[in-house]
């Protein structure tokens, strides 16, 4: 009997201790400290590739410009016995490559499209080119200037559905890859999904391998079954973009759509894949336009695509 009033006696003493550690986890909290911020104002360690569309003041987490994946980019070592460098001035490298890094990303992503405009010396009516990649959900929007294109904006794609491949049949809620155009006539300003305008699905490749589906887009509304939708600010300077090109001249906009970023070692790891053959032939279209710093003329003979210079 004793011995059971004891035991009573050590459970209640635990739930008493329990009971009191969450009273006190709760009236004092662990205390977090977030990631260090940094505001870059100015780079002077590197050069920038192009100082005018630089811009200060963008905050960057700290811990997050070291990476070892930088130091092995340089082919440097942290082993003080085989590096000319001390581990301090590695990371320091490191920091300022990663650094370089994001501002040349943020140039894209975050100035302000006017801004941009003015920096690349380009107006709204020249000449346009898209390239979607689906795999990292972006578009990139490249514009003329004289007889190339240069780099404008860069957009994060708010929604899509389905995996990396091309689209094959109607309701298989796949997005689609390959090369298609936007003639005027694919615009939509009265959209139910903000603004749209129509890829052109089917393309003639697509219908030479009996592929079916409609009504492919790119619109606002972040909210997709088969189409890249943005939010509806983006698609508004997208959409403004395409639309001023076609009415100054432009026969049509090419869009370029591909799975990902079609460099060699990213399709030596893709090349167990069903699609690898139907990706090579695109990859051609994505290495035309890397080089020349032009959209390539595409062509479909006999179920292929013919990637050739443009007229």
């Amino acid at each position: 009997m004793m011995a059971r009033a004891w035991l009573i006696l050590a459970d209640t003493l635990v739930l008493l201790l329990l009971l009191s550690a969450f009273i006190l986890y709760f009236l004092y909290p662990p205390s977090y400290n977030p990631p260090k911020m940094t505001t870059v104002s100015k780079v002077t360690t590197m050069q920038q590739s192009d100082p005018k569309t630089c811009r200060g003041d963008i905050p960057i987490p700290v811990e997050a410009n070291v990476t070892l994946s930088k130091i092995k980019e340089m082919n440097l070592t942290t082993d003080a016995t085989e590096s000319p460098f001390s581990l301090e001035e590695i990371l320091q490298m490191s920091q300022e490559v990663a650094m370089q890094e994001y501002l040349e990303e943020a140039q894209y992503r975050y100035i302000p499209l006017e801004t941009r405009l003015k920096a690349t010396g380009t107006q709204r009516g020249d000449a346009v080119f898209i390239r979607i990649f689906k795999k990292e959900a972006l578009l990139e929007v490249w514009i003329k200037k004289e007889e190339h294109y240069v780099h404008l904006k860069d957009y994060a794609i708010c929604a899509y559905s389905g995996h990396l491949g091309p689209k094959l049949r109607e309701g298989d809620k796949q997005a689609p890859e390959g090369f298609y155009r936007v003639y005027p006539r694919q615009l939509n300003p009265h959209s139910k999904f903000h603004l749209a305008f129509n890829l052109g699905y089917p393309n003639a490749y697509d219908r030479a391998h009996h592929r079916t589906g409609s009504f492919l887009m790119v619109h606002g509304n972040c909210v997709s079954v088969g189409c890249y939708a943005m939010t509806d600010a983006k698609i508004e300077e997208i959409y403004g973009l395409v639309a001023a090109a076609l009415r100054n001249g432009q026969p049509y906009v090419p869009v370029h759509i591909f799975p990902f970023r079609m460099e060699d070692t990213t399709m030596d790891a893709y090349s167990e894949s069903r699609w690898y053959d139907f990706w090579m032939e695109l990859k051609e279209g994505y290495d035309y336009f890397e080089v020349e710093e032009v959209p390539p003329k595409v062509d479909v003979v006999d179920g292929n695509y013919i990637v050739s210079t443009p007229d």
